[in-house]
């Protein structure tokens, strides 16, 4: 089965504990292992490994607003990220003219329904790439796929320090979107880069689930592989 270079990507390991509330700021890994949470004065939040999954899935790792803020400041922004280090991903050839396109598949489940933003982060060389998802339906899981190009602008190093990260915008202020979306590898620029992201911080309502994470070599989505 081809190789899924996301570790946990099914959220059923969480050291750390499987709940933890009253988010408001902050780098930190709440609970589910390898993900991490960045919550900068855009609501607060409980993050949580839930038993809601789809089918295939036993958990998911889930995020509940509890506090809403549906004013964003400029700067206020919610992203769940995954970081790479450099060493696993020289399969990708960045930095090459055979640098390699990538999938992204996972399952998501959202209260609030419309654009979402996938961006990229490439350390070396300050590089991003953005991508939209749409949440179709509010409350119901929904199967998404995302072919990104490879980087040819700049190589990753080949060590274990950070090579990429991956981020799903929860919530995104005016400095994140003030520009046109890098839907292209491009050098860095804040306003690029969560063009169109709907507000989850929002309503108390909210919620924000995330499994099945997946990220292959390729343009094609493979069913997941489960460890």
């Amino acid at each position: 089965q081809p190789h899924n270079l996301i570790i946990n990507g099914a959220m059923t390991v969480a050291q750390r504990g499987t709940s933890t509330s009253s988010i408001t700021g902050g780098d930190t890994y709440p609970t589910v292992d390898r993900f991490m949470l960045r919550v900068s004065s855009a609501g607060t939040w409980t993050h949580s490994q839930s038993t809601d999954a789809p089918s295939g899935f036993s958990s998911s790792l889930k995020m509940d607003c509890t506090t809403a803020d549906a004013s964003l400041a400029a700067d206020d922004n919610v992203r769940i990220q995954y970081r790479f280090e450099g060493q696993d991903l020289q399969q990708l050839e960045f930095g090459t003219s055979d640098a390699k396109s990538f999938t992204i598949s996972f399952w998501a489940k959202a209260t609030k329904t419309g654009t979402n933003i996938i961006e990229m982060y490439q350390d070396d060389g300050n590089d991003h790439i953005s991508k939209t998802y749409t949440i179709n339906l509010s409350n119901t899981w929904e199967y998404k796929t995302l072919t990104f190009s490879g980087n040819t602008l700049a190589s990753i190093a080949n060590d274990n320090t950070r090579g990429l990260i991956l981020q799903f915008f929860i919530a995104a202020g005016s400095n994140f979107q003030s520009g046109t979306l890098a839907t292209a590898w491009a050098g860095y620029v804040q306003g690029n880069e969560a063009v169109g992201q709907v507000n989850h911080a929002d309503n108390t309502s909210n919620t924000f689930y995330i499994t099945g994470v997946q990220l292959e070599v390729g343009s094609t989505a493979s069913p997941f592989a489960h460890e």
